[in-house]
């Protein structure tokens, strides 16, 4: 199982899964998502946003949109989802990661902190009146030191099965190939 940026060609994909999984998206942008894709089947079991939003003078970023495909819940997918969206946010320059949620205690294991309201960046601030309205008034933000983030080593543990391995295998749909059809440049017919 490994943790891979959204490719333009899974659109689609994505759409029906945020449709299935009741989560609007007004701003949609498929390459501010990660899927979590086992090693194996190349079958997608997770997926999240970091989503960036834009102020006067100040720039924040949202975790967002996290979904676990039900066969795959209890198996530490979203705990890696999450960390690959923390480290691109780090990559990004952000110190800290806010994420407006109606669970907070599933955030909270990794070390987001519930905050007040009142002291939202302007951006969210907006975006909190947004969840609410579709996701539902018991909506709280929470914020991260991206420094101080961690995968609980019980969720780690049950993401990983590759222990010991190295990188993740590259497969032809990482390149948008199709497998089934696809030929080799210097086929021989042979």
């Amino acid at each position: 199982m490994h943790v891979r940026p959204a490719e333009k060609h899974e659109e689609v994909w994505l759409l029906d899964r945020l449709d299935e999984f009741g989560m609007p998206d007004p701003a949609f942008r498929s390459r501010d998502y990660v899927f979590a894709v086992d090693e194996e089947t190349g079958e997608k079991a997770g997926f999240g946003r970091l989503r960036v939003h834009s102020g006067d003078d100040t720039s924040v970023c949202e975790l967002t949109n996290i979904g676990v495909l039900p066969d795959w819940r209890g198996r530490g997918v979203g705990a890696h989802v999450i960390e690959r969206l923390v480290e691109s946010a780090q990559d990004q320059g952000f110190d800290r990661v806010f994420s407006l949620t109606t669970e907070p205690a599933y955030l909270e294991q990794f070390g987001f902190e519930r905050i007040d309201e009142s002291t939202l960046p302007e951006p969210l601030v907006r975006r909190l009146s947004e969840v609410r309205e579709t996701e539902g008034e018991d909506a709280v933000p929470l914020v991260l030191d991206a420094d101080a983030f961690s995968v609980p080593g019980r969720l780690r543990r049950r993401f990983r099965s590759d222990e010991g391995e190295d990188e993740p295998q590259e497969t032809a749909e990482d390149f948008g190939i199709d497998a089934d059809t696809a030929t080799y440049k210097y086929d021989t017919g042979g």
